[in-house]
């Protein structure tokens, strides 16, 4: 089973940037469309970006022009470069990857939990 992995979560500052990395095993990663996810409290798990594997991408509108997906095929990694950060992208960020026509590549881990407050 493939196996993913958050990291680069953290505590920023209104405005700040922080850059999400989601490490993938498994040699599937590069023929699947993969996608950031957020959960904030009380709230359902959104999607927010997407990127597919010939780097096609998807943004939320609440993240447009402030967030930036990538992939980097020689290492199985997918970033979410997080710029001009607000309270409300307060959330624990997660990836997954797209089969059989859903977000369920792998079993969902313990995301990387971002905080944006000052």
């Amino acid at each position: 089973q493939v196996q993913l992995v958050e990291s680069g979560g953290g505590l920023v500052q209104p405005g700040g940037s922080l850059r999400l990395s989601c490490a993938a095993s498994g040699s599937i990663f590069s023929t699947v469309t993969m996608g950031w996810f957020r959960q904030a409290p009380g709230n359902q798990r959104e999607l927010v970006a997407s990127i597919t594997s010939t780097v096609r991408t998807y943004y939320a509108d609440s993240v447009k022009g402030r967030f930036t997906i990538s992939r980097d095929y020689a290492k199985n990694i997918v970033y979410l470069q997080m710029n001009n950060l607000k309270p409300e992208d307060t959330a624990v960020y997660y990836c997954n990857g797209l089969v059989a026509g859903k977000f369920g590549l792998s079993s969902w881990g313990q995301g990387t939990q971002v905080t944006v407050s000052s």
